[in-house]
């Protein structure tokens, strides 16, 4: 039953909430805009906070959902942990997209959510003070997730949740390896929302 919930949660990660949905209700393939990527960041600078907020909520989902089908299928830690994962590559790496997607920022927030959630409120807010204070959503991203290991050790979850943290982590700083880079050549896009 696990291998069954990890393909299920894969599948459910790999939906392309941000493309769907652009094309559906506003006519655009968002991979033709701002960076090019379908998640929930460069669908706000696109097209503004409503349609970035919806992304990110389905985003979210997409992980929340993954790590509750295992609850139900199997209720382990490590069977919750891999289909947390699973989620979060089908984002990233969507079966549906050629294997390419998002950086799994919002739907390991929604995994996170969903594993330890006394974690999800403390790196949400300071992702939020992060972006709020620099404008940069990749250094309040990258941040947080370097803080979930360190926060699960904190508050003693099981082992596995830590793992998934290092996991997550890993996963979230490498998928920002470009913005790294432009954060430290001073070039990186300051969030701001816009419309076409």
């Amino acid at each position: 039953m696990t291998l069954l919930s990890c393909i299920i949660a894969y599948l459910l990660g790999s939906i392309p909430n941000g493309l769907i949905l652009c094309r559906a209700i506003w006519r655009i393939d968002i991979r033709e805009y701002g960076s090019r990527n379908i998640g929930a960041t460069n669908v706000y600078r696109t097209l503004g906070k409503g349609p970035g907020a919806l992304v990110f909520l389905l985003d979210f989902l997409k992980g929340f959902l993954g790590v509750y089908i295992a609850m139900l299928l199997v209720d382990t830690p490590l069977a919750m942990v891999l289909c947390g994962i699973a989620a979060i590559l089908g984002h990233s790496a969507s079966i549906f997209l050629g294997f390419k997607g998002g950086k799994g920022v919002a739907t390991g927030l929604g995994v996170i959510a969903m594993l330890m959630p006394a974690l999800t409120g403390i790196v949400f807010l300071i992702w939020l003070g992060i972006v709020f204070v620099t404008r940069y959503v990749s250094l309040g991203s990258i941040v947080g997730a370097a803080l979930v290991p360190v926060l699960a050790l904190f508050f003693s979850y099981p082992t596995e949740y830590t793992l998934f943290g290092v996991f997550a982590a890993v996963l979230v700083i490498v998928r920002h390896h470009a913005n790294i880079t432009r954060l430290m050549n001073g070039t990186e896009s300051k969030i701001k929302a816009g419309k076409r």
